[in-house]
């Protein structure tokens, strides 16, 4: 460790739910200043401007909150260094693009989207890995002018050595080196004049003072790019921190596609946040077994970032199980029990919007389990026997479960209003009745045919469950149409 105060950050973009891989990172960042009497930010990095959305920065900040982390520069909070979101910061970053075209480091691009596909396709056609072919590269400075004056859109990118390797040391991984050949001539300004994710990074760590970049292993082939900027902007590198992925026990990268990841999905089946950090901070730390139930003060104390494991974090749902379990008998008093229980059941309005839609469906006060109580069921036991009574075919379910959930991902803003909207949509694409689409989502939603409105049900569980609760019955269905097929 240098002198240098240690100051770390948590970059989420906000394109979607907040993952639980973020959370993970967010972790060890959050655990690396503690442990160093260093600073831990929060950057909102929403440079892609067409999928990053307010409803979700709000959810990342929520999150994170969620799970106990508390930053101390932030653009809730302010701070020395901010903005601290990146649409805000459009104009710090043109004067830091145009040294590295005035050096000579970088030039402009003007080859079109239709031009670029072409070129990809063709390299991948003759089995070599797309990246930038130089077509712009030589372009004379006078045809460049010209250009640029007739307004013709561009980008700028970023020029590469030609030979030899990119070496550096990383944190996790130790001696690293890259060939400079298998890095691309990444865009660094985009033609709407919004900075790529590279530059704006780049320029906002050295701004912000970031002296550790702790991320996951995806990003350790962007390290030679991200270098090489420093070097041309004359800017020292803060020391990178390469984290082993999350994967699923089958070692595969963990994925929504496979089992759930949104933080949000956690929350509201009922886990503790103090038993998801204790649980992702087992990752970073040495602990003998019978001692895995940690608070986040003893997660600090025993963090040790020189003794980090290579191998994947497997993301084992038992253990997680098993350790929430701990956390509800041993970690809460009575008291704080009740309280967590009732706290859980009004998250996001939940109880309260399932009794409004339930008041005019009842008889009596004891109907409201069988009707209502699916809010806030974990798990609602599917299975071939719960679609018995819908008429359509499996083969066809199994369609519309195919096609329903693809659709629905497309949903910027979650409310019963668009969820309503896209099923309808999904039904004409279909070619099939609204009623027979809607049918077998009112079983996988609820687990029953009568139950509460379903786009309101659907609005009130949040799209995470949602996604769950629709991939489970979509592989029921699905067994059910290998049935019928033998």
């Amino acid at each position: 460790m240098t002198d240098t105060p240690v100051r770390v950050r948590i970059a989420p973009s906000p394109t979607g739910e907040p993952h639980v891989g973020t959370a993970y990172i967010a972790l060890f960042n959050y655990l690396f200043a503690k442990k160093n009497n260093g600073t831990f930010i929060l950057r909102i990095e929403d440079t892609d401007a067409t999928r990053s959305t307010p409803e979700f920065e709000t959810k990342v900040l929520d999150a994170l909150k969620w799970c106990g982390l508390e930053w101390s520069e932030g653009p809730d909070i302010g701070g020395p260094y901010g903005p601290y979101r990146q649409s805000d910061r459009k104009d710090i970053y043109k004067p830091y693009v145009e040294k590295i075209v005035d050096a000579g480091h970088g030039f402009r691009c003007f080859c079109t989207s239709e031009r670029l596909t072409e070129m990809r396709e063709a390299q991948r056609a003759a089995g070599k890995p797309p990246k930038y072919d130089g077509l712009c590269l030589h372009l004379s400075a006078e045809e460049v002018t010209r250009r640029v004056e007739s307004g013709e859109p561009h980008v700028v990118r970023m020029k590469i050595p030609t030979e030899g390797v990119c070496s550096f040391v990383d944190g996790v991984y130790g001696p690293v080196e890259i060939p400079w050949d298998a890095v691309d001539m990444q865009v660094l300004l985009k033609a709407d004049g919004m900075p790529t994710y590279h530059m704006a990074n780049v320029v906002d760590d050295h701004l912000m003072r970031i002296t550790h970049v702790a991320r996951g292993e995806e990003w350790l082939s962007s390290v030679p790019k991200h270098i090489l900027l420093y070097r041309y902007l004359g800017l020292e590198p803060p020391v990178f921190m390469h984290l082993s992925l999350m994967r699923n026990a089958d070692k595969s990268k963990l994925s929504k596609r496979k089992n759930p990841t949104s933080i949000s999905y956690y929350s509201a089946l009922g886990y503790l946040p103090e038993a998801l950090m204790n649980f992702l901070g087992l990752f970073f730390i040495q602990i003998a077994e019978g001692e895995e139930m940690l608070t986040m003060a003893q997660l600090t104390q025993h963090f040790d970032p020189e003794n980090l494991s290579k191998a994947g974090a497997i993301f084992d749902v038992q253990k997680l199980d098993w350790l929430n379990g701990r956390w509800l008998r041993e970690g809460l008093s009575e008291e704080e029990f009740v309280g967590r229980v009732l706290a859980w059941a009004m998250e996001n309005d939940r109880i309260k919007e399932g009794l409004r839609l339930s008041q005019s469906r009842i008889s009596k006060l004891g109907d409201l389990p069988d009707l209502a109580g699916f809010l806030l069921k974990a798990d609602l036991g599917l299975d071939a026997s719960s679609f018995a009574k819908v008429k359509t075919a499996p083969e066809e379910l199994v369609e519309i479960f195919k096609t329903v959930q693809p659709d629905l991902e497309t949903i910027i803003e979650w409310n019963a209003e668009s969820v309503e909207a896209e099923l309808r949509a999904s039904s004409d694409r279909m070619g099939k009745k609204l009623k027979v689409v809607l049918a077998p989502l009112f079983i996988a939603i609820s687990g029953s045919s009568r139950s509460l409105p379903l786009f309101d049900s659907m609005a009130i569980l949040g799209r995470s469950v949602v996604r769950q609760r629709l991939k489970v019955a979509g592989q029921v269905v699905a067994a059910m149409a290998a049935n019928a097929g033998k």
